[in-house]
């Protein structure tokens, strides 16, 4: 089911669509494979992989695109990584713009200076499977985020009206559009609103 605010014929390429129950056990499945296929990486054993963005939080509206995580320390080489991945239909993302968000490192968050190769990361995507996968370090505060956003949106449900309200209207500006790059940007303003909240949160449990 398309966005509601999509207009049949117009191309939208943040177009949501409702929950969908068979997205955790798809992320389940994809997260043991590439477990598997990168577990002679250095930082194989010990790292964690993620379930992440709205396709993991039961009831939300999302884009139909099952996003994964993997935390590793030391960040894997993009050719180690792309040898890995390819068997299993992913490749690296590049993004439809030379700025494109979130491909090579993550926009620093915080008001701590810290070491920019803290933000790097490798960004893979796979058309056979609908499924975008980031690489990330383990002490990547980006990391530690989308797992704390994650789990606050499933517990709030507040929290996950307003969020979804804001997807929506922002969804619904992109129509027309070549990309999604506006309405990652644009969800920003969100994040930055209830990063405090969500960390509180967060720190209480």
């Amino acid at each position: 089911m398309e966005d509601r605010h999509t207009v049949a014929g117009d191309s939208n390429p943040a177009a949501l669509v409702e929950y969908q129950s068979e997205w955790p056990r798809r992320a389940e499945l994809l997260l043991a494979r590439i477990r598997t296929a990168i577990l002679k990486i250095d930082g194989a054993d010990d790292a964690c992989f993620d379930h992440i963005g709205s396709t993991a939080v039961p009831g939300l509206a999302a884009k139909p695109l099952i996003d994964l995580q993997v935390r590793i320390l030391p960040l894997p080489a993009e050719a180690e990584l792309s040898e890995s991945l390819a068997p299993l239909g992913f490749e690296r993302a590049r993004g439809s713009r030379p700025d494109s968000p979130g491909v090579d490192r993550d926009i620093p968050r915080g008001s701590t200076r810290l070491d920019l190769r803290i933000w790097e990361k490798s960004l893979f995507w796979s058309d056979k499977h609908q499924a975008i996968l980031h690489i990330r370090r383990t002490d990547s505060p980006w990391g530690q985020y989308t797992v704390w956003f994650r789990d606050w949106l499933r517990a709030n449900s507040e929290a996950r009206e307003r969020y979804e309200s804001v997807k929506r209207a922002l969804s619904a500006q992109q129509i027309g559009k070549a990309d999604y790059d506006d309405y990652t940007r644009a969800k920003t303003a969100f994040f930055d609103e209830v990063q405090a909240e969500f960390e509180g949160w967060a720190a209480q449990r």
